[in-house]
């Protein structure tokens, strides 16, 4: 019977079908405190809002940790009824080194370790509000959206990690040779390799953002060879994860026509 219920819970608290509306209900709620508790952390920063609704701040983020840390804990408990998690010691300490067990642990661990560790410091509490931005990985548990991109970047990380290869090359390559040619004439922009590295980043993605550049004629020629390179390699991954999408939702399209 335990067992049972612990199954229930768990179908409950996981994304649900469309068919249980409890399940959906239960989504919907999170993923909205989820949305509600990013857009209080933006808003939070405009000093004239902060200082009126102080107060009002306070009580959401204690009503969304209550609500994250039941969820949690409730996971906690009802995560011996995956198989993989039976055992009710050792399955509960792997589920919590899991990823989404990690991710919800930090959704609200911003709140409770200012008090753990009695910490004042004003900068140290910045941090950890700012960390109050992983309660939107939550999202991936809930949204079809989430899911699906995290789909489509497992699948599809080897064609990803290639291309981040050559374009780590291409930046080091580009960098060094710019830095040699450059540094005698123009030696304030590009001191070393790492700092030329700079020019590099913002020539390879296009961006350029003009407060470094070639006057050498060589240095410009170079700095345009590798512009160009540059729109070529950063359109790769873009079409990479396009065409993992188009895959992907293809495959649910089907299981969802073979379903019906």
């Amino acid at each position: 019977m335990a067992q049972t219920t612990k199954e229930k819970v768990l179908r409950t608290l996981d994304k649900g079908e469309d068919s249980d509306r409890l399940s959906k209900a239960f989504d919907t709620f999170i993923m909205v405190l989820i949305l509600l508790n990013v857009v209080a952390v933006i808003i939070e920063t405009v000093e004239s809002i902060h200082d009126r609704y102080d107060l009002w701040f306070d009580y959401f983020e204690i009503f969304s940790v209550v609500i994250f840390s039941l969820e949690y804990l409730v996971r906690l408990w009802a995560c011996t009824a995956k198989e993989k998690y039976r055992h009710p010691v050792w399955g509960r300490l792997r589920y919590m080194i899991s990823t989404e067990a990690i991710i919800d642990l930090l959704a609200i661990l911003p709140f409770y370790l200012p008090i753990l560790i009695g910490h004042s410091d004003g900068r140290m509490i910045r941090v950890l509000r700012l960390l109050r931005l992983f309660r939107l990985f939550k999202l991936g548990r809930y949204s079809f959206a989430f899911t699906l991109i995290t789909d489509v970047l497992k699948k599809r990380k080897e064609e990803l990690v290639v291309t981040l290869t050559l374009l780590i090359v291409l930046l080091i390559f580009a960098s060094t040779f710019m830095f040699y040619i450059e540094n005698e004439a123009n030696p304030e922009s590009f001191k070393s390799i790492p700092q030329t590295m700079w020019w590099g980043v913002a020539t390879l993605t296009t961006v350029g953002y003009g407060d470094v550049y070639p006057i050498t004629p060589l240095g410009k020629l170079l700095g345009a060879v590798i512009a160009i390179l540059g729109v070529g390699l950063f359109a790769l991954p873009a079409g990479i994860i396009a065409a993992g999408f188009e895959s992907e939702l293809s495959k649910k399209k089907k299981k969802k026509d073979k379903d019906d």
